[in-house]
């Protein structure tokens, strides 16, 4: 894989910047090479953070052949045995990655990420990829080569951390769903949108939301236009490490009151 910035050059680069005190916090981006004129091509990858599994899209993906990396957690794995079993059945379709024990953000300078709580320390950012892992064997007889947490972002000292433990950062370049939060006509716009080399990120957890339908919708519209569907695994890939600017939290500031008058007591 080819890094257009080393996490070492990135991280002397931070120094001293408003990032640098917000934590050093990089959202990888991740494109696949392209296919060209001939045979465009992006990568689906979909993520199984907890909850249950959307059949909408699992079940669509299944009838059209469909190739599709597929980030699970240790936590959905509990209650998904029967969607679990569906995806090993098609060994050929879908490729099962590592989304950690417990969706927990690889951050260890900020206590929470989208209101998640941060793993908090290189310890706990070990256990969570290393839960995951554990969770994947035992689960599903996979091991994993890719890794993506929760929210998708990370400390810079943290991808550092889980290359040396000899995974790759799944980032992404297509923004599908945020989260799921999108309804479904927005969804699919983003998916239809999809150019050649495009790693596309969206969600596979959330059935009772729109923008599983959107998914879909956009799934089938890239496959009318002839665009290649393949696993994160079958091909070569470029990552970037994109800086995240971080608000400063503000400081305190004194405000002059008047003297208020005592309260009346009331009986």
């Amino acid at each position: 894989m080819r890094f257009s910035l080393s996490a070492h050059a990135l991280a002397l680069l931070l120094a001293g910047s408003a990032v640098a005190h917000a934590g050093n916090i990089v959202e990888p981006g991740l494109r696949i090479a392209d296919g060209g004129a001939a045979g465009p091509q992006v990568a689906l990858t979909l993520d199984a953070c907890m909850g249950q599994t959307d059949r909408r899209i699992l079940d669509v993906l299944i009838e059209n052949r469909i190739p599709a990396t597929i980030f699970i957690t240790g936590r959905w794995t509990k209650h998904n045995a029967e969607a679990l079993s569906v995806m090993k059945a098609h060994p050929d379709l879908f490729e099962l990655e590592n989304h950690g024990l417990n969706h927990v953000p690889a951050i260890d300078s900020l206590p929470t990420m989208y209101g998640i709580r941060t793993a908090g320390s290189p310890q706990a950012i070990r256990a969570e990829v290393e839960g995951g892992v554990d969770s994947l064997r035992v689960a599903a007889g996979v091991t994993p080569h890719w890794y993506r947490d929760a929210t998708a972002r990370y400390s810079l000292d943290a991808v550092g951390q889980i290359e040396k433990m000899g995974y790759k950062i799944a980032g992404y370049s297509l923004n599908a769903d945020q989260g799921a939060t999108l309804l479904a006509p927005m969804v699919e716009k983003r998916i239809a949108a999809a150019r050649d080399g495009d790693v596309i990120i969206a969600h596979i957890n959330q059935p009772t939301r729109s923008a599983g339908e959107g998914v879909v919708k956009g799934i089938l519209a890239l496959k009318a236009k002839g665009m290649r569907f393949v696993r994160l695994n079958d091909v070569q890939s470029s990552q970037t490490l994109d800086p995240v600017q971080m608000a400063k939290p503000a400081k305190p500031r004194h405000v002059a009151t008047a003297a208020q008058p005592k309260p009346r007591t009331r009986y």
